[in-house]
């Protein structure tokens, strides 16, 4: 169907996909080929750190060269189809280690440094993975530790752990003449992993096909330019950096500068001094921005869109961006099984659209609103179901058939679990998740992993983990527990120790509520939603306490 069909208005809440433009049928790495073809001496990559003379430059021929050596000093190593798992931060070596496993079709499994050795092996377990490579440290963490620990566990599979401390030997140890395998666009770029409704992670098989055009018809749907130059400090383990960033980048010829992590002053810095058109970053990064010191001091007018979402955007917000900077803003809705984003808004929506909704689907993708019970495309302005369909849907979960065919039906409809409205132009918004997923900063978090971790702790006799509506993060992380001795509960200060000894420090809960019984369903199930609701009228107080360092975590 081409794009004269989405040009009325919708009868129901199904909008057809709109393929009036062609899909690129490519691999990631055969897409670098062409580009440093086309523009071989336009400047690629940047390594977004303050000292602007101590930054590293890439140029298209350049990155190609170095990806090519990665790639050959990854198959001396590793056979293709292998599993590697990149256990480390943003860097440039980072991003020529995703195309060097591309070019060697390899698996790239990327895992958030911050996780810890249960974590770590978890992933690396179930992903069968024969490799990892790893930073050393990663914000004060040793993670030679973690990797020392990680080896002494029973992972048959694994046979290589290299560290980022020696890529320049590494990327240098390749044979010259080692032939790189033919790689379809349909195989598997990468594993990302995600959870469904029970909460265990799970690993989305994402392919060359469905990340290259999705990142590619963002890129086009916000009006990048051809050749632009866009400031990620997005998490390259996350879609939104290796995906929607990187690769929207690349699609249309352009520089990618890459800071190690977000810092509200650089990010202003780089703007100015790299005259970046865009960015794609989450509301609270765009707060940092707003309100950081240097900011009425530094000529960012060459700044054109920021895409933003995963979180509530408020109006307010929407509009002291637009003034301020005097940009676009486009927001984003999808996840991880779609290979990132469904839906979009574009520059020039009103400020309505950009705050009530999620946009229109992007190019090729089909959407609908349903009944969750028996498929039925719902009437307009009716809250269901969200399902997608096109090109950019997961191939399935890593050895989970039956998950699979759940989330992605035999017709080849992705179950997106969220909850959502279409009105008559094809506008989404959405309304809540049927999964039970926890948005803070952008990032998504899964409550069944924190419940498993404090179900073990000896105080604790039953609990619930939930997100409650965060002002500046979008959602926080509540844990609400039901002691084994009410009378006596273990305190918030031990809790909290217990749990950054095993878990990523965002998914500690910052909210504690104890609780002598919890709302229940008559089938016996916890009441999660009245619990939230308990929590923001008041009626269930979270306990004060002060975090690590002595800033209060409830005020």
């Amino acid at each position: 169907m081409n794009a004269a069909a989405t040009s009325h208005a919708l009868t129901e809440s199904h909008y057809p996909a709109d393929r009036s433009a062609p899909l690129l049928d490519t691999t990631l790495h055969d897409l670098l080929r062409q580009v440093a073809r086309e523009v071989p001496g336009r400047v690629a990559l940047v390594e977004g750190i303050a000292d602007p003379a101590a930054r590293r430059r890439w140029t298209y021929a350049e990155l190609l060269r170095d990806a090519e050596r990665t790639g050959r000093a990854l198959l001396s190593k590793f056979k293709t189809g292998d599993r590697i798992v990149l256990y480390a931060s943003n860097s440039p070596e980072w991003v020529l280690l995703q195309y060097g496993l591309s070019l060697a079709g390899l698996i790239l499994v990327p895992v958030n440094p911050a996780y810890t050795a249960r974590e770590l092996e978890y992933v690396v377990k179930n992903s069968r993975a024969t490799g990892v490579i790893y930073d050393e440290s990663y914000r004060g963490r040793d993670l030679l530790e973690v990797i020392a620990e990680l080896r002494g566990r029973d992972l048959p599979d694994l046979r290589e752990t290299i560290s980022m401390a020696a890529f320049e030997s590494f990327m240098a140890s390749g044979d010259p003449a080692c032939e790189f395998p033919v790689i379809n666009p349909t195989q598997t770029l990468q594993i990302q992993y995600t959870s469904g409704t029970t909460g265990n992670p799970k690993g989305a098989l994402l392919h060359h096909r469905g990340v290259i055009n999705t990142a590619r018809n963002i890129a086009l749907r916000m009006q990048f330019p051809d050749g632009g130059i866009h400031i990620n400090a997005m998490p390259m383990f996350h879609i939104a950096g290796a995906a929607v960033a990187e690769m929207g980048v690349l699609a249309l010829r352009g520089t990618f500068v890459l800071m190690d992590h977000f810092d509200a002053g650089l990010m202003l810095e780089l703007f100015e001094s790299e005259k970046g058109n865009a960015t794609l970053i989450v509301p609270t990064m765009i707060l940092g921005l707003l309100d950081h010191p240097d900011r009425p001091r530094r000529d960012v007018s060459s700044m054109q869109t920021i895409l933003t979402g995963a979180a509530n955007v408020p109006a307010a917000l929407v509009r002291r961006t637009q003034e301020t900077f005097r940009c676009d803003l486009c927001i984003i809705f999808g996840q991880t099984e779609s290979n990132g984003p469904i839906t979009l808004t574009a520059p020039g929506d009103s400020v309505e659209d950009q705050t009530e909704t999620v946009g229109r689907p992007l190019t090729h993708v089909e959407v609908k609103i349903v009944d969750p019970e028996d498929g039925r495309t719902l009437p307009l302005e009716t809250v269901g179901e969200i399902w997608v369909k096109g090109y950019q849907t997961m191939s399935g979960y890593f050895d989970l058939a039956a998950e699979s065919s759940h989330t992605v039906r035999a017709d080849g409809w992705l179950r997106t679990g969220d909850l959502g409205t279409m009105d008559r132009r094809g506008y989404v918004k959405i309304t809540g998740r049927l999964k039970e997923m926890i948005i803070r900063g952008g990032m998504h978090l899964y409550p069944k992993e924190m419940e498993d971790v404090l179900f073990d702790h000896p105080e604790v006799s039953q609990i619930s983990v939930l997100g409650v509506p965060d002002a500046k993060w979008g959602e926080v992380v509540a844990a609400v527990i039901l002691p084994r001795d009410p009378g006596n509960p273990p305190s918030v200060g031990e809790l909290f120790d217990y749990c950054s000894r095993r878990l990523a420090s965002q998914k500690v809960p910052e909210l504690w509520c104890f609780v002598r019984e919890y709302p229940l369903t008559p089938s016996g199930k916890i009441q999660k939603p009245v619990l939230e609701q308990w929590i923001v009228a008041g009626k269930l107080l979270p306990t004060p306490w002060q975090r690590p360092g002595g800033r209060a975590a409830i005020k």
